[in-house]
């Protein structure tokens, strides 16, 4: 970004794998374990730490996480290296908004639901049973679309929210507050 545009302003984390493999905990290889994790945390950790200089350079910005709804609430089919690994960018969110909210960059994370990607229509596809459970839990009835996360990362990155710091926001047509 410094090199390109002088100046880094904003750090959006996307990062984000979700294997077959994953299951529970009690029969999840680990390898699977520190794939997961280390794409979807240990990923936003490297952005983090080689991007927050750049930021501090440019007198503060905006850093956006992207967590996961069952970061907040479990799943009821298990993955638990994804809803560990989501777990954590959520609380490193909270620490980096503590230790940089005064040096003017603000840190948010968003916990997108069910969006309609790949990574989760490979394998609804083949499953409409699991489809039509999860649409049912979902109060607005449909899967979010890629927008829909997008138009909240852009708030988050834009001085509109400028009040906003070490927020978890979710973004998930009601799941989160539906589960059950």
């Amino acid at each position: 970004g410094e090199s390109t545009f002088g100046r880094l302003d904003v750090l959006y984390n996307n990062a984000g794998i979700f294997l077959p493999e994953d299951g529970a905990i009690t029969e999840l290889e680990e390898t699977v374990w520190d794939r997961v994790l280390n794409v979807n945390l240990k990923g936003t950790y490297f952005v983090c730490k080689h991007g927050i200089p750049a930021l501090l350079r440019a007198g503060g910005g905006s850093i956006v996480n992207i967590a996961s709804f069952v970061a907040l609430v479990g799943c009821t089919v298990p993955q638990d290296a994804y809803t560990a690994s989501k777990g954590g960018v959520i609380a490193l969110t909270r620490s980096l908004a503590v230790q940089f909210g005064p040096k003017g960059i603000r840190t948010n994370a968003i916990c997108p639901g069910p969006i309609e990607t790949p990574m989760l229509t490979s394998w609804l596809l083949t499953d409409p049973e699991a489809k039509r459970i999860r649409l049912a839990r979902i109060p607005m009835g449909r899967f979010g679309q890629p927008q829909d996360i997008v138009y909240m990362a852009l708030y988050l990155a834009s001085d509109e929210s400028a009040w906003t710091n070490g927020a978890t926001l979710s973004v998930d047509g009601g799941i989160t507050v539906n589960y059950f």
